[in-house]
């Protein structure tokens, strides 16, 4: 690979980040590296949707500005740790790719992933609130650090901005944000709005489907299809949410020595549980709903042995 001498500014601020002397070790220079060498499995995946028509455009006129980071592997390739819609453009025109090679940890290669795309404002809301959720669902931290404090830590959050992000993912669910997309347009009071209409019990079946027309039939950019495909969604989930229901049975509230009060209800056929949980302490609330995957299969396990 041929080695470029000149550094430019860009890259002199980054070697001489404190974060860059304390916890990496760069190769001098910038490197022009075949797409082909870099490697992208495994990477944590923070994008919903990577397009690269308006960078492939920019990159072919005016050449590539912003080198990608990569991490050395073994015979000679690479794994990339930001930069991969620079890296599909520059593969998309079949030409090398401009990177900075610095040899660090897999966490710290994540943590590096995740600063510089939160910096350059590159992920919408409900991208944030995917990889909040991947990082305490998934085996990408340490296991001590898989609660929403290590969460916030790592986005470089408040332990409440976590939740509120989980708790858009649990009531909206992953499969509906696949088919509505990045909506990069739409901020967190919208998503909230969207969640608030769902709380009930929404047919997220009905509202995939409308999402999925709703893009196929859109114009435009990628970006305001999936911005009107959320738009769609929204109101259609305000119009269910909206229809009148029959009057619930009141159900007797539980004392819960300690904790506080909890009512909980299941729907006619016995697949659906609500927990209505009111604690007396606040943080005992963002801790359940950080931990409340693990909680449930937990008791899933406990209810499958006791059938044994």
């Amino acid at each position: 690979m041929a080695r470029k001498p000149k550094l430019g500014l860009p890259l002199q601020t980054l070697r001489n980040a404190p974060d860059a002397l304390e916890g990496r070790r760069l190769r001098g220079g910038v490197f022009e590296i075949d797409p082909m060498q870099i490697e992208t499995v495994g990477r944590f995946d923070d994008r919903l949707e990577v397009d690269v028509d308006g960078l492939k455009n920019s990159i072919s006129k005016n050449g590539q500005r912003v080198p990608i980071l990569v991490r050395p592997l073994e015979n000679d390739r690479y794994a990339l740790i930001y930069g991969r819609r620079r890296l599909e453009a520059c593969r998309a025109l079949s030409i090398k790719v401009r990177a900075i090679v610095t040899e660090v940890d897999g966490e710290q290669a994540l943590k590096d992933q995740l600063l510089e795309n939160q910096e350059r404002r590159d992920l919408s809301f409900i991208e944030r609130a995917l990889v909040a959720a991947a990082l305490l669902d998934g085996d990408h931290l340490d296991r001590a650090e898989r609660s929403n404090r290590g969460v916030a830590e790592v986005l470089n959050l408040h332990e409440a901005g976590v939740s509120q992000l989980l708790g858009v993912v649990r009531t909206v669910g992953d499969e509906l944000i696949q088919a509505i997309g990045a909506a990069p347009g739409i901020g967190r009071p919208r998503w909230e709005e969207l969640k608030k209409a769902m709380a009930d019990g929404a047919d997220h079946d009905h509202l995939r489907t409308v999402a999925l027309a709703a893009r196929d039939t859109g114009t435009g950019t990628p970006d305001e299809i999936s911005d009107s495909a959320f738009l769609a969604v929204l109101t259609a989930a305000k119009r269910i949410d909206s229809t009148p229901k029959p009057a619930a049975t009141d159900t007797p509230a539980l004392s819960l020595p300690g904790v506080g009060t909890a009512t909980v209800r299941t729907n006619r056929n016995g697949r659906q549980l609500k927990l209505d949980l009111t604690a007396k302490d606040p943080d005992f609330i963002s801790w359940f709903e950080g931990n409340a995957p693990q909680l449930i299969t937990e008791l899933h396990e406990r209810w499958k042995r006791s059938e044994d």
